[in-house]
């Protein structure tokens, strides 16, 4: 087994808990991250607003990706699939 097969195999366990813990304190996690991009775009005086508010929201999203990562293991997909039939070649 390779080196990083050795590491995925240690840090699953970690990446489960904190999954579960995204999935119970997802409302904090944004709330705490909303806080964050204000102080800090506040510090800043509005100098970075824009890349603060881009971090911020890739940070949500990645949280959100965790905290939903059964869901789309189990093909609870949200996307409808295409309701008209592919061009013929």
């Amino acid at each position: 087994m390779g080196l990083l097969n050795n590491l995925k195999a240690k840090l699953s366990p970690a990446k489960d808990r904190v999954s579960g813990l995204a999935q119970q304190h997802g409302g904090k996690i944004t709330n705490g991250l909303d806080k964050a991009a204000k102080v800090v775009d506040e510090k800043t005086k509005g100098k970075y607003s824009d890349k603060i508010h881009t971090g911020a929201g890739r940070a949500k999203d990645a949280m959100e990706r965790l905290a939903h990562k059964d869901e789309t293991r189990t093909g609870g997909g949200t996307t409808a699939p295409p309701h008209s039939t592919p061009p013929a070649s």
